[in-house]
């Protein structure tokens, strides 16, 4: 499975670049305002810094805004994705956008009837959004297991892009699952890497070697 980092932030995305996690990135209107300055400029820095893929979302809502902002986005750079909202003028972008090889995410998906529809007419990613789910006491986890059946049954070559992550057990369970990817902010990246019996485990194998050394 690979970790896409959930920020627009290029110091978290270092951090994780050191580390050896970093996969891709995921990037929305919230987290680029977050940032401050020229989004652009961001934009420009993050495809530059990042080696896979770059989530880049638009802001329009029509057919013809989103295609015409996804040509502007596509320019960035290669490893650029698209993201789309899963709208009926998102779906219609869509078609074209697959027809024109341009990379896209459909965003904000929250059924697998979604899903489906976005793995059918090309998406590149589908971004099931899990944690918001589990807000309304849904169970998100469960439609990213029937995504990955219908997908599988039909061969279609888009992939799960798991979102909206609140918590490590939401990364376990769709690493089970056989999610594709996990986009997560760097706060669960570092609750991934910590357990209390690894620091103590740690802190008594350095106590006992120095007083073997006294």
């Amino acid at each position: 499975m690979q970790f896409f980092l959930d920020t627009a932030n290029l110091d978290e995305m270092r951090e994780v670049k050191e580390l050896g996690l970093l996969d891709g990135v995921t990037t929305n209107p919230t987290l680029m305002s977050r940032e401050g300055g020229d989004w652009r400029e961001q934009a420009a820095l993050i495809c530059e810094l990042v080696d896979g893929p770059v989530s880049l979302e638009v802001i329009g809502t029509t057919r013809e805004e989103m295609i015409k902002e996804a040509k502007d986005l596509a320019s960035f750079g290669d490893n650029v994705v698209v993201k789309i909202p899963m709208i009926a003028e998102g779906l219609k972008a869509l078609k074209e956008l697959h027809e024109r090889e341009i990379k896209t995410n459909v965003t904000l998906v929250f059924s697998p009837g979604q899903a489906l529809l976005a793995a059918k007419l090309g998406a590149t990613y589908v971004s099931p959004f899990v944690g918001r789910l589990d807000a309304l006491t849904h169970n998100g986890i469960e439609g990213v297991d029937q995504m990955r059946t219908m997908f599988d049954n039909y061969d279609y070559k888009t992939k799960i892009l798991v979102a909206s992550v609140r918590h490590p057990m939401h990364v376990l369970d769709s690493a089970l699952i056989g999610a594709d990817v996990i986009t997560l902010p760097y706060s669960t990246i570092t609750q991934l890497m910590k357990h209390p019996l690894t620091d103590n485990g740690l802190a008594a194998f350095l106590a006992d070697w120095e007083a073997f050394q006294k």
